[in-house]
């Protein structure tokens, strides 16, 4: 499996003869950078707003994903969980959020879309084990470093792919990656061009946080 990052909540899954898997397209002009060219067999789409939702991005035709459910493509199983992390009605269209687990032969990533808030501990075994958790950590309308560190002590993931903070280029006002960095004890780390695990047999046994580069 690998894990390339396109900006704000946006990246591509994919693994050898299974269907690659885009999360959370955006919309360039409302975020301030670009996630390139991209290609996949599956869309997921978390909460109906630009920044989220912007499927055009997508070169072909996909299968688009926009909310709870469970689906199996191309080998790739995929688990669609409402949390909203509001106390808002879930019906409104601005506060829901689907939390999507994507299972690539045993190994599980949760991208946690714009959540914003802890969800309760029956929400969190909902989503079943976690081996990657890719996490908003910028605040804004998600969490901010301090939920998102609270939000990673209950996954319990092996890896997390911090998400959804501000970048230099970016027009959406966030916190800087540096802020959770210290809110989980990191005064540095060496970012990856991506994230390329063969089986659940290579994750490492203590929670670690992987920082990507931006892919465009």
């Amino acid at each position: 499996m690998e894990i390339t990052w396109h900006g704000l909540s946006c990246f591509r899954i994919n693994d050898r003869g299974m269907a690659a898997v885009v999360t959370d397209p955006y919309d360039p002009e409302v975020v301030g950078t670009d996630p390139g060219k991209l290609r996949a067999e599956v869309i997921t789409v978390s909460c109906d707003k630009p920044a989220h939702n912007y499927v055009k991005a997508i070169r072909g035709k996909a299968f688009e994903i926009t909310g709870p459910g469970e689906y199996e493509i191309g080998g790739v199983f995929i688990t669609g969980v409402l949390i909203n992390g509001s106390k808002k009605k879930a019906s409104d269209d601005e506060t829901r959020n689907t939390v999507y687990v994507i299972d690539y032969n045993g190994l599980t990533v949760a991208h946690l879309g714009e959540l914003n808030n802890v969800p309760s501990q029956t929400e969190v075994e909902g989503l079943g084990e976690v081996n990657i958790a890719l996490v908003p950590v910028g605040g804004g309308t998600s969490l901010n470093a301090a939920k998102a560190a609270e939000v990673i002590s209950l996954l319990e993931p092996s890896i997390v792919i911090p998400m959804h903070y501000g970048m230099s280029k970016s027009l959406m006002k966030l916190d800087p990656l540096s802020k959770f960095l210290k809110e989980m004890g990191l005064t540095s780390i060496e970012t990856e061009e991506s994230l390329k695990l063969s089986s659940v047999n290579v994750l490492p046994e203590e929670t670690q946080v992987v920082v990507l580069d931006l892919t465009i």
